[in-house]
């Protein structure tokens, strides 16, 4: 049975989508090769914030032991397997049941033990978990309700905790590249795998971040590079993919 706030947020389309690719998310050059080109970027300002608000060194072994990080949304397990290699405690979710064996075999055969989970932040939620950190990557312009959603995920963090979350801002610049580009012409991502009416601005996402409760600190532009074919962090360029940190009140 389903609890009526997972049915609020979980948009069964989105789910089969991702469903479908799942046997490709460790494929650089498969259907997930634009996140594998990503993926570094997102780690260096993900473990860069971590490390920030919980004093770690990043230099030291296992800096991120004795944290508790929920990566929402985790797919095969790109962002989790990272984390759990820094020490965290991990638990991975992700609303696509197909993705959650895909995770397991891989976490198997690289010796970590990751705790994947076919379920939502609302059943977590009502679950009573509870993490220092979430990982909200490239989700919430995948839900029907973005607001409730955010809220879930906001009940999952402890007092003073950190949620890093990214997505697509909604203007012709991230229609050309997320779309057109992605979908269209390289082809890396099936035709209709982003709904650009989803796509949600750095504005109106903090908006919602604070309505849901959090206290948004932070916010940064993945930029690709088509000469280089690499990605940066940019504190200036937003126009496209972009990354927000936020905090729980104390």
């Amino acid at each position: 049975m389903q609890h009526p706030a997972q049915q609020s947020t979980v948009d069964a389309a989105e789910v089969a989508k991702f469903e479908a690719m799942a046997a490709e998310w460790w494929d650089p050059n498969g259907k997930f090769k634009p996140l594998h080109m990503l993926n570094p970027c997102r780690l260096d300002y993900i473990t860069a914030q971590i490390a920030s608000e919980f004093d770690r060194d990043l230099k030291g072994a296992l800096p991120f032991a004795g944290l508790r990080i929920l990566d929402i949304g985790c797919g095969g397990g790109l962002l989790s397997e990272p984390m759990a290699r820094l020490g965290a405690e991990v638990v991975g979710a992700d609303a696509a049941a197909g993705n959650i064996p895909v995770a397991q075999v891989h976490a198997a055969q690289s010796g970590l033990t990751i705790d994947y989970r076919h379920t939502t932040a609302e059943d977590l939620a009502q679950a009573g978990e509870r993490f220092d950190a979430i990982l909200n990557m490239e989700v919430v312009e995948h839900v029907a309700d973005p607001l409730s959603y955010l809220t879930a995920c906001q009940t999952l963090l402890k007092p003073g905790g950190l949620m890093v979350c990214s997505t697509l801002n909604r203007n012709p610049k991230s229609f050309a590249m997320a779309i057109v580009g992605a979908e269209w012409v390289m082809r890396w991502l099936p035709k209709g795998t982003h709904e650009w009416s989803k796509f949600i601005t750095p504005d109106e996402l903090f908006d919602l971040l604070r309505r849901a409760g959090l206290n948004p600190v932070d916010k940064t532009g993945f930029v690709f590079n088509p000469l280089g074919w690499s990605w940066s962090l940019s504190d200036r360029d937003l126009s496209c993919n972009y990354v927000t940190t936020s905090l729980k009140p104390a």
